[in-house]
């Protein structure tokens, strides 16, 4: 019996209540799994019928009755065959029969029965369905059997439960704030990125406008890497399968890659040869026969680049970085928008060091990325350290070497300041690492930047330098990439500020708005002035009211916008506003407006994100 938290055990309770309810309006159902989960629960159901908004109420409404009715909940324990008998009783087989198989030999087998609803299940739950007192069903999306995207796609019912009606008023604002800071939503109407069928699912196109804030953000961490020691480099999007049999990469993560890929007239040879298609993937499988692989990493690169000169001692550290793109076959029903992708690029670096230098070296990292939080208004975060599980044969290395790289990000974290914990499990196959999980404004949670240690690649790949002994010697590698990835990264400041980027990352930092079109030629000399002060800038020389074309710069999440009608002309003044104000802020010379204007992007002023 796993051990439940009492919320946990009141949305769980409440997964079974709405089983209840599908099963007397919907007798026909085929239920499979109805788990609790971090922010409510889930049923999954087999239903011929398309449930759809409508079916939700009338669902709710037919789990309040379950409640008023407050059904206790039973705890029933039997044998194997006694379960299968239930589950055939009960006409629940399709799905139930299997999850009776997933139930290890010799652990408890169990039902819960609340009225006249009975499922298999390990429990627990709150004794009686009154208990419930605060619940809502959100939404239904379709999910895969057991997430196989060959099994059979099942209908899942999602909905929350609180304690009190208060928290889960609580949280239904904060799901109505997200739903309108959506990415997707936004980044459409900002005209930020555009996913393309004809292009591929997962495939992101940054438009000009979220190509900007992609440019800005790159220029921003790469001047801090100037300053750090950190030497740039370009790898190619492609790499012989070898490479990452060597690294472990592939056959490691090949069930999230894309295939290899042959060289040309390869298949025709072997297929002269009588080779099937199977024969060919067991080849390459096997190294018999080699290929190229989309990189899923640019880690093996980055060694490459460290093992193609001799180093001594004195070298190190070597910190090499690049804006470098991945490939991951992510499965289709897990992308979403820029922040689950097929394509990304990392801002990626690679530091080889010695072992006395790791602490400084991660503490560097950690200072990177603290940095990047605290300049984007993110300072709100926790941290996990990923350890290796003993039992597990998925982590390659020697165990002492490991017990070092976990000692070192222990000790790292704890110079952090804030709260972290330890996951095992949770490690890279090469090595453990520390994960920073941010909170954005409205208090969702988002794992981004990461810092790994490394002792296995180094090994495998036989990399050395020269000590002072004149001996060869191992070094160490540090994986880190503040942002994560670009596109992920960017998806959550779309969110975390609601569209509303600061000025020194906005697409158009000012719009000028000319009251008529006898003002236009003056618009665009302060247009002239500002962009040679490397702003960006436009005129809005529709001809259009005034309330309207700033009703628009409030739409479009302009920061500034200078109304420009006769009398300002005359001066040589212009009316400053910004989209945190309704009402214009008054008159100032342009140049006065410019001064201001490039302080606030030097400093990398924030806007209040809750605007």
């Amino acid at each position: 019996m796993k051990d439940m938290s009492p919320l946990e055990e009141l949305r769980h309770s409440c997964s079974h209540v709405l089983a209840t309810a599908v099963l007397r309006l919907h007798p026909e159902t085929q239920l499979d799994i109805g788990p609790p989960t971090e922010n409510g629960f889930y049923y999954d159901i087999d239903l011929d019928k398309k449930l759809d908004a409508s079916d939700l109420e009338a669902l709710e409404a037919e789990m309040k009755k379950v409640i008023k009715e407050n059904q206790k909940f039973e705890r029933i324990e039997c044998s194997r065959e006694e379960a299968v008998e239930k589950i055939k009783a009960i006409g629940q087989e399709r799905y139930k029969l299997g999850r009776l198989d997933d139930i290890p030999a010799g652990e408890a087998i169990s039902f819960y029965q609340n009225g006249e609803f009975i499922d298999l299940c390990a429990g627990t739950h709150v004794n009686y369905t009154k208990k419930i007192k605060a619940f809502k069903l959100l939404n239904i999306a379709g999910a895969y059997h057991r997430g196989d995207e060959n099994n059979k796609q099942l209908q899942r019912i999602y909905g929350t439960a609180f304690a009190s009606k208060e928290e889960l008023e609580q949280y239904l604002e904060r799901l109505e704030q997200a739903k309108a800071r959506d990415h997707r939503k936004l980044g459409k109407e900002l005209k930020l990125f555009h996913i393309d069928d004809a292009v591929g699912s997962g495939m992101i196109l940054w438009t000009p406008n979220g190509a900007v804030i992609r440019t800005e953000l790159q220029n921003f961490i790469a001047e801090e890497l100037r300053k750090t020691g950190y030497d740039q480099v370009f790898t190619p999007h492609i790499g012989k399968l070898g490479l990452y049999r060597t690294s472990g990469h592939f056959p490691y993560y090949k069930e999230s890659q894309f295939p290899p890929i042959v060289e040309p007239g390869t298949v025709e040879e072997l297929a002269h040869q009588g080779c099937s298609c199977a024969d060919l993937s067991n080849k390459l499988d096997s190294g018999e026969i080699d290929g190229y692989l989309l990189k899923p990493m640019n880690c093996p690169m980055h060694i490459k680049i460290f093992a193609s000169q001799p180093h001594s001692y004195r070298d190190l550290p070597v910190r090499l970085a690049e804006f470098g793109t991945v490939y991951r076959w992510e499965q289709s029903g897990e992308l979403n928008g820029m922040t689950r992708v097929r394509g990304f690029t990392q801002d990626d670096a690679h530091l080889f060091c010695t072992e006395d230098q790791i602490g400084a070296e991660i503490a560097g990292c950690l200072d990177l990325v603290k940095l990047v939080f605290n300049t984007l208004g993110m300072s709100d975060y926790r941290v996990r350290i990923g350890l290796r599980d003993p039992d597990s044969s998925k982590y390659v290395g020697e165990a002492e070497k490991w017990d070092r790289a976990e000692n070192a990000l222990r000790e790292a974290a704890k110079t952090l300041g804030v709260n972290f914990v330890e996951e095992p499990g949770e490690a890279a196959f090469y090595g453990p690492k520390i994960d920073f999980v941010v909170k954005d404004v409205i208090g969702r949670e988002w794992q981004l930047g990461t810092v790994q240690v490394d002792y296995n690649l180094p090994e495998r790949f036989d990399l050395h330098y020269i000590g002072a002994d004149n001996e060869k010697h191992r070094p160490v590698m540090i994986h880190r990439a503040p942002f994560g990835s670009m596109e992920r990264f960017c998806g959550v400041l779309i969110e975390h500020f609601a569209g509303n980027f600061p000025t020194w990352l906005a697409p158009e930092q000012v719009r000028i708005l000319p009251m008529n079109d006898d003002l236009v030629p003056q618009a665009r000399e302060i247009e002239a002035l500002l962009k040679a002060a490397k702003i960006r800038v436009t005129v809005d020389a529709v001809a259009d009211k005034l309330g309207a074309k700033i009703r628009k710069c409030h739409v479009d999440k302009v920061p500034h916008f200078l109304v420009l009608g006769k009398r300002e002309a005359e001066e040589g003044k212009v009316a400053v506003n910004s989209r945190a104000n309704k009402a214009l802020e008054g008159t100032k010379p342009v140049g006065e407006f410019l001064t201001e204007l490039l302080e606030n992007i030097a400093s990398k002023t924030l806007p209040d994100p809750k605007d």
